[in-house]
């Protein structure tokens, strides 16, 4: 298929793990991709996967004037976007009385305020009938513990979907969630905690799938790019849970 042949897509968080996978998704069905990320050298890797159409541009998602650089940039070159997945996120753990402000504002800051200002920055570059999927979390739906600060975090990006979804149909824009549980990206290196305790809480975790596995970044994408596609146009607000089976325990 190529749902997106002359299409503009822009994935933040796009040079590795679901936002790679859902980046060379859109690549493969004829997209221009569009990917941001911290650090320049897997930028330039992930964008040589992605044909000589795309676009790799370094960017801190956790800062209001990253968003607008962002958009400052994307406006300069002329690009106008058709699909956005809001992919940059932060995932660490920790223990509830261990939680610090630093701790809060490092996840909240690009979680939840970079994303806001994020799509406020965007809306101008937005064509007419655009989606924007959001990267959730089924964090925002369990009691994983350590998990207080992320959990939260996600909570509030999925009820601000719907919110967005209300304000921004009148542009012709849709707005919605796909909420992945466990799935083997480099995330999971990134929570905080030392090679023992990862594998441990790896192994925890995968006990509580039913389908007896982490998920695969590729299987994410999918449902991104179901829910970017013309096919979706009457799902609005929505939030699609790809867990395993995971919150259904």
């Amino acid at each position: 298929m190529n749902r997106f042949e002359g299409k503009t897509v822009l994935v933040t968080g796009g040079n590795s793990g679901i936002g790679l996978a859902a980046a060379q998704a859109y690549a493969a069905e004829g997209a221009r991709v569009i990917i941001t990320g911290r650090d320049r050298t897997s930028l330039e890797q992930a964008a040589a996967t992605l044909g000589p159409k795309a676009v790799a541009i370094r960017n801190d998602a956790s800062t209001v004037a990253g968003a607008r650089e962002l958009a400052g940039s994307l406006s300069a070159q002329g690009l106008l976007l058709d699909a956005v997945f809001l992919n940059a996120g932060n995932a660490k753990f920790s223990p509830f009385p261990d939680v610090d402000e630093s701790f809060w504002d490092e996840i909240f800051n690009v979680n939840v305020k970079g994303l806001y200002f994020q799509v406020q920055a965007l809306l101008p570059l937005l064509n007419k009938g655009a989606s924007l999927v959001i990267n959730g979390s089924i964090n925002a739906h369990i009691g994983m513990p350590g998990s207080s600060v992320y959990a939260a975090s996600k909570a509030a990006v999925i009820s601000l979907a719907k919110t967005l979804s209300a304000e921004l149909l009148s542009r012709g824009a849709r707005v919605n969630v796909v909420s992945p549980g466990p799935v083997e990206t480099p995330l999971y290196g990134k929570l905080g905690l030392d090679e023992a305790s990862l594998k441990a809480t790896a192994a925890q975790i995968q006990a509580q799938v039913p389908l007896g596995r982490f998920g695969r970044p590729a299987e994410i994408a999918s449902t991104v790019l179901h829910l970017s596609a013309p096919e979706s146009a009457f799902i609005v607000g929505t939030e699609i849970i790809a867990d395993g089976g995971m919150s259904q325990l």
